[in-house]
């Protein structure tokens, strides 16, 4: 089938009761609507932090091995990443506030069984859903931003908001899941049962309900949906594995995974309403976006382990102690809506994400020195730069990633790039331990530094290569027609033919 699919213009209303789309400024029904989807990102972010911190209690009350614990954190990555791109074409195909609503409710009904557990395995299904419910509900909000929200200021704005909130959900998480497991680690399922109903009953008064998607001509893609999701699934599980088996069980399954993925290709190349249209990878700026996020995320993620490890392992803090010291990174959730519009403003996308992703490296940098009584005036310079650096990457990309997609593949530019920050995050920390763990000799605390500090050469070359890869975003231009160089926004023909063009949908901000 020739790659292509219908690209629907559609006018934005000029009522003049209604801010312009080249305006940032937005209507009171669009924040409300704004705020809901933040919600939801918050609470994914929340919840995946606070697990994080309650997993020591966790272990002692099931008397879960380290295996077992593994997987309690493996499964949700694993739900997540593996139907991240399925979840984004339902949104596509089903409808996105449907979606949205739906799998929000999976997710407070799993959450809620999580607390209720009582042996290791069904604390594993339970996070296992919970992660395919983000994997569905996720992308679809992302998508009702991107389609309800003009390009431009407004969406720009939007996004940025989004982006921040999530990270204040995971740094806010760090503190909270450590003051629940003080008192009950089964709170830390409980808690997003609550926010998750609040959240759910303003999605249902707030966002509009929107006619069911036409999908003539559109089937669903069930082989190349089983296809790709066996693939990614295989892919995470090899990864997330490769310091445990050995090493020729993990190449069998990286091996089985890229099998999968080109019976994957093969099959979109045929499929009369493929999954994901192989050419939306024709597009430099998503394809750099959702390269340099999964080197963000591979970096973040493991440069997190490592000081987590180097905090309560050989500096003794308690998981309390341990969240508050790292709670300086959530500056972010401050500067991504205050600091990063007026930057991205002034120098656009591509530059801020380039700088950031330097911020990021020069971060890990100071932390190459690491001793064994450093203070925690010493960590603060880099906790902060990383801080920062999340802020100035994580918000442009998700707008590069998916500004000038149909409206008809905006879920699928959502799930493309969550799905690359998550494999990110699942790579960074297996690589981290894989050097962490041959790098250790003995169980000194001058062997586990030396361990430390060479792992933590992993996220500083992550962060480095990110900022190799967005470097060749500097050279295309804005295409709403001023010469401010932005990635997202090349030279690139749009489907109509124009070079740069961009569709305006009516959006919730007009």
């Amino acid at each position: 089938m020739p790659d292509s699919t219908v690209h629907k213009e559609i006018p934005v209303p000029s009522s003049p009761s209604l801010p312009r789309p080249n305006s940032a400024r937005m209507t009171g029904r669009a924040w409300g609507v704004l705020l809901v989807l933040c919600g939801a990102i918050f609470l994914e972010g929340i919840d995946v932090a606070m697990l994080n911190v309650a997993l020591p209690a966790i272990r002692e009350d099931l008397d879960l091995s380290t295996g077992t614990l593994q997987w309690v954190m493996s499964a949700y990555v694993l739900g997540y990443g593996g139907f991240m791109l399925l979840g984004g074409r339902a949104a596509d195909l089903f409808g996105r506030r449907r979606m949205f609503v739906l799998w929000l409710v999976v997710f407070l009904l799993f959450s809620g069984l999580g607390g209720l557990a009582t042996e290791g395995w069904m604390l594993i299904v339970a996070r296992f859903v919970t992660g395919i419910a983000a994997a569905f509900m996720t992308p679809a909000g992302l998508s009702i931003i991107t389609t309800g929200f003009p390009e431009g200021p407004q969406r720009d704005k939007a996004l940025l908001v989004y982006a921040g909130t999530a990270a204040g959900g995971f740094s806010i998480g760090l503190v909270v899941g450590g003051l629940l497991s003080a008192i009950d680690w089964r709170w830390v399922f409980f808690a997003p049962v609550i926010l998750s109903l609040g959240i759910l009953l303003a999605a249902l008064a707030l966002i509009p309900a929107s006619p069911r998607p036409d999908r003539t001509g559109q089937g669903v893609d069930l082989a190349g949906a089983v296809a790709v999701t066996a693939g990614i699934l295989l892919l995470v599980f090899g990864v997330e594995r490769a310091t445990h088996v050995p090493a020729v069980r993990t190449v069998g399954t990286v091996g089985a995974a890229l099998l999968l993925f080109l019976a994957f290709v093969v099959i979109e190349r045929s499929a009369s309403s493929p999954l994901v249209r192989l050419g939306i990878f024709r597009s430099g700026p998503l394809v750099r976006a959702n390269v340099s996020g999964l080197l963000f995320a591979a970096g973040f993620f493991g440069f997190q382990f490592i000081a987590v490890l180097y905090l309560q392992e050989l500096r003794g803090w308690s998981s309390l102690q341990t969240s508050f010291a790292l709670i300086v990174i959530g500056v972010d959730a401050v500067l991504s809506p205050l600091l990063t519009p007026k930057l991205v403003a002034r120098f656009g996308h591509a530059r801020v994400i380039f700088g950031g992703l330097l911020v990021a490296s020069l971060a890990y940098a100071l932390f190459l020195p690491l001793a064994a009584d450093w203070t925690y005036a010493a960590m603060f310079p880099g906790l902060l730069l990383l801080g920062v650096a999340f802020s100035l990457v994580y918000g442009p990309l998700t707008i590069v990633a998916t500004d000038g997609i149909a409206e008809e593949e905006q879920g699928v530019a959502g799930g493309l790039l969550y799905t690359s920050f998550q494999f990110g995050a699942a790579l960074g920390l297996s690589a981290v331990t894989a050097v962490n763990i041959g790098a250790t000799d003995g169980t000194s605390p001058a062997a586990l530094l030396d361990g430390y500090r060479t792992a933590l050469v992993v996220p500083l070359a992550a962060a480095l290569i990110a900022a190799a890869v967005s470097a060749f975003g500097l050279r295309t231009r804005r295409a709403r027609g001023d010469s401010t160089p932005v990635a997202g926004h090349g030279t690139e023909p749009d489907r109509s033919g124009a070079p740069g063009g961009v569709e305006q949908p009516a959006g919730l901000g007009s």
